[in-house]
């Protein structure tokens, strides 16, 4: 008998984890999702209740609480127990406290992850058609339904789409891709937000406060970091940090817990770098390192201060909009505006690069010494912009006129014996003058303007002009042109000029086609551009380096350099003047 009650006892006095003990009984206390309680808050009252809900999110954001939550509040009687749906569940009825017991026989909680097969759900369809026993509404709630094997999907598809009108399904899942588009078309979707940081700070203040404990602001603050959104991974981390504290949640045991370099040493092995300071870098990583940190985590904490202060450079306003603590933001207002986008990117580049070589390394603390002292070398050198402003102030080569080889608009090619005559379409009535079309040039821009790209094609890649005046045009053609391309061709021309053009062609062999005219034009103005004293230096610069392409613009300086020069702007459509 005395075991017995010394049995008893020892449950009574069983530690309930933080996540379970303080897990939210109402909507009131759901943290952090104000769509979700709003909507349902709305459906409860006007008596719009889905028969089918799905709530997605990551792990620890109150799925699985959240359809407890609305299952209590469908079947909650009141403390007088005549009471209907309400979004304030009393908690007193015998329905409240056996669905917070998870003993309540017509709310069932199914766990998908251990019964997915069809047979699982031929069970449940089994138990629908009967009505609930001691609740208002008989409540399936499956975790994980993503889960479930596409059979068992489909035996749930006809009763999900109709269920009878005592029956609610709710689903929770972490991986909605993975649920079929027939489910989701017959559920209201939830999506489950991740937990901002002063959420977590708050809710974790209020319960150290009802816990009588005590903890560092700072403790907290990186605590909810970690927790990345999720309040149960936080709570479990407040759990362990008061346990390793005795009570007492401090910020060097939390760090330490976390495996967390401290973040003002992180901070100034930032500036060393940022500064080129190699001494200091690997002196200060060795001090971390001493102290227990972990080189992965050195690594992505560094990552995490790039990101943010390029973020503070280009958004200023982050700074105190962002859930940044007092040091992160003594930081960003040092160093934003001293440190340029460029230089932050290669860091950014360097780093997550090294954090490769840093997961293959024997020994990683080497490994990430060697990418910090490159990052710090590569802080004293140029950027490409720095270079080439370099390159330039340093050329002492004289200008180069870069002459342009003038071509007509069509080149006549060798003369052709037709041997087929289009005849020109008859006309009944005259038409009214239009565009005078007196050249190729003007007759692709006339094209462009329809959005004729086909005919474009044709005729700078099938065609070969000899001959191009007023209502008459001269061609060789290709085995691939068809004839339908000649008519369309000629009536176009007649729409948009008001007048009839005979178009006098030859299959065969083509000659030098428009295409192959601008290709070489092309490469004529790579050359002369490769002639230019900048240009010339850039390339000797950068070993390997090729002009690709060339643009309409081109930027100041190189304007400059051409600006003496015997070249003149109208006739090059890659240099602009410059207003």
């Amino acid at each position: 008998m005395a075991e017995d009650t010394i049995t008893e006892n020892n449950e009574d006095k069983q530690y309930v984890v933080l996540a379970r003990k303080y897990r939210p009984q109402n909507f009131n206390e759901l943290l952090g999702q104000e769509a979700l309680v709003r909507t349902l808050t709305n459906a409860i009252q006007n008596n719009r209740i889905h028969h089918a809900y799905i709530l997605t999110g990551i792990r620890g954001v109150g799925k699985t609480t959240t359809a407890r939550i609305i299952a209590r509040a469908l079947n909650c009687t009141g403390k007088d127990g005549h009471g209907g749906p309400t979004i304030n569940p009393c908690g007193i009825c015998e329905n409240c406290r056996a669905i917070a017991a998870s003993r309540h026989i017509d709310v069932l909680e199914l766990d998908a992850a251990s019964r997915t097969g069809v047979d699982d759900i031929r069970e449940i369809l089994d138990g629908v058609r009967y009505k609930p026993t001691n609740a208002r509404y008989k409540v399936y709630i499956i975790d994980e339904v993503h889960m479930l094997s596409k059979n068992a999907f489909n035996a749930l598809l006809k009763t999900l789409e109709e269920p009878p009108s005592h029956v609610i399904f709710i689903f929770a899942t972490t991986e909605i891709r993975k649920v079929p588009i027939t489910v989701l078309s017959r559920c209201q979707r939830f999506d489950l937000q991740r937990l901002s940081v002063d959420t977590l700070v708050n809710h974790f203040k209020n319960i150290i406060q009802k816990e009588n404990l005590k903890a560092d602001d700072e403790a907290l603050h990186i605590i909810a970091k970690a927790a990345d959104g999720s309040c149960r991974d936080g709570l479990s981390l407040l759990d362990q940090a008061i346990s390793l504290g005795c009570g007492e949640v401090k910020t060097d045991i939390v760090r330490n817990m976390i495996g967390l370099a401290d973040r003002t040493q992180t901070f100034d092995l930032f500036e060393n770098l940022l500064s080129g300071k190699t001494e200091n870098v690997i002196s200060s990583l060795a001090e971390q390192y001493k102290n227990g940190a972990n080189p992965v985590t050195v690594l992505q904490d560094l990552i995490n201060t790039t990101h943010m202060i390029a973020k503070a450079k280009i958004v200023p306003s982050s700074i105190e909009n962002d859930d940044l603590s007092e040091n992160e933001k003594d930081l960003c207002k040092k160093l934003a505006p001293n440190v340029s986008i460029a230089v932050l990117s290669k860091i950014w580049q360097m780093m997550l690069k090294g954090l490769n070589e840093l997961y293959s390394a024997p020994v990683q603390i080497d490994a990430l010494e060697m990418i910090l002292i490159r990052i710090a070398y590569s802080a004293a050198l140029p950027t490409p912009f720095e270079i080439l402003n370099d390159v330039k102030k340093n050329s002492n080569l004289s200008p180069l006129s870069l002459s342009e080889n003038k071509a007509p608009a069509v080149d006549v090619a060798p003369k052709i014996t037709p041997s087929v005559l289009q005849t020109p379409l008859e006309n009944s009535q005259e038409k009214a003058p239009g565009v005078a079309i007196n050249s190729v040039d003007e007759l692709i821009t006339s094209l462009e303007a329809e959005k004729k790209m086909l005919f474009i094609y044709t005729l700078k890649n099938d065609v070969s002009i000899s001959e191009f005046h007023n209502g008459y045009i001269k061609m060789a053609i290709s085995d691939k042109v068809s004839g339908d391309f000649l008519l369309n061709l000629q009536k176009f021309l007649q729409e948009k000029s008001g007048i009839t053009w005979e178009i006098e062609t030859v299959r065969g062999s083509l000659g030098e086609t428009i295409a192959q005219k601008e290709k070489a034009k092309d490469e004529q103005n790579k050359k002369n551009v490769s002639d230019l004293p900048l240009v010339k230096a850039i390339l000797a610069e950068f070993s390997g380096a090729k002009i690709e392409t060339l643009t309409r613009k081109i930027n100041k300086e190189l304007a400059d350099e051409v600006s003496d020069s015997s070249f003149e702007d109208n006739d090059n459509p890659y240099f602009e003047e410059y207003n």
